[in-house]
């Protein structure tokens, strides 16, 4: 953490980690190296997603419990954009063109002081009387040539922020590599945490509901088994495409592991959110797929879903969680069908 402001001013980076402690103790959250990070840049007001989310939490007498710690960390101070070895790559990449510029930059300066050197000599010159034809042939080569070095350093420049938009288009891949699922192109954990995080910040600063719906497939590793992984996978893809096209714009809609998937409604209640995962559960209950290799008709594809709704201050975990008793619910029901949360107590009870 020290090379991270190593260039502060001592006293201020002081009276900073001073004002960190404070804050911990407040809200009597553990000094530990992973917690002090954390509150240091909250102290230090950077990120602004992690000074607004802090505060919202504070605001809404949460406690920041272990889960609540971890998840700060984890999208604020611990995660990373892209991996080790592309940022390698980038930081070298940068480093040749910063060091090419500078180069550039240098032979411009110099050929400048030549320029005014010849210039000034001819201004001399012209004092004493020289021939103001010869004069004008001077200047007259010096411009061409400076001209010639402006065009030269400007095609260089062009070049090299050719290179710099190909980095540029590499670090945007790469961080949209990291967090796409390759087998169903949907968003993937990594994805879905930073997309919760910033929709549960939303909800707490403007009161507005926030919901989640999770989806299992029923008997896929039947399909596996029977068919082949190569049919679980065109399985996955269609479920993972029926989820997407049924989800609205500011939702979405991710992979959570194996045939589990899931879906966050920002501004969306439970009842909203029920709707939501019964019209995917239909529309995939109506669907008959062919084997591609063979034509065979396969069996009918049915989802369990279970539905939740976020509850100020809670973590994703916790919500999480919810939605995968819910889930689990719908699979002792029968499967293929949709439970909420509102009926776990009473089916705990007739239990």
């Amino acid at each position: 953490m020290a090379d991270a402001f190593d260039e502060l001013d001592f006293e201020y980076v002081s009276w900073v980690a001073e004002k960190a402690m404070t804050a911990l103790g407040e809200q009597r959250v553990p000094p530990t190296p992973q917690n002090f990070h954390v509150w240091f840049k909250y102290a230090l007001g950077a990120p602004d997603e992690l000074k607004r989310t802090i505060n919202i939490l504070i605001a809404q007498k949460r406690k920041f419990d272990t889960a609540t710690n971890r998840d700060l960390y984890t999208t604020y101070v611990g995660s990373k954009g892209t991996d080790e070895a592309v940022a390698h790559q980038v930081s070298q990449q940068l480093h040749d063109v910063l060091a090419t510029a500078k180069q550039f930059l240098s032979t411009a300066i110099a050929d400048n002081r030549t320029q005014m050197a010849a210039i000034s000599e001819a201004a001399d010159r012209s004092e004493n009387g020289a021939d103001p034809r010869l004069l004008i042939e001077t200047l007259m080569n010096e411009l061409a040539r400076a001209t010639t070095r402006a065009t030269k350093l400007e095609s260089q420049f062009v070049e090299k922020s050719r290179e710099l938009d190909v980095i540029r288009e590499s670090l945007s891949q790469s961080e949209e590599r990291a967090k796409t699922d390759t087998l169903t192109g949907l968003p993937n954990r990594r994805a879905l945490e930073e997309f919760f995080r910033a929709a549960q910040a939303q909800a707490m600063e403007h009161g507005r509901p926030l919901s989640v719906l999770m989806i299992d497939i029923d008997h896929f590793k039947k399909f596996n088994d029977t068919f082949g992984h190569g049919v679980g996978d065109q399985v996955l893809r269609l479920v993972a495409s029926a989820l997407r096209d049924r989800v609205r714009e500011q939702d979405l809609a991710a992979r959570y592991g194996g045939e589990e998937l899931i879906a966050v409604l920002p501004g969306a209640d439970l009842a909203v959110c029920t709707v939501t995962a019964e019209r995917i559960r239909r529309g995939l209950a109506d669907c008959r797929i062919t084997r591609r290799s063979t034509g065979e008709m396969l069996p009918g594809i049915t989802v369990s879903v279970g539905v939740g709704q976020f509850q100020f201050g809670e973590s994703m975990d916790d919500l999480i969680d919810r939605c995968d008793r819910a889930l689990y619910l719908a699979k002792k029901r029968g499967r293929n069908c949709v439970v909420t949360e509102n009926e776990l107590e009473p089916e705990l009870a007739a239990g």
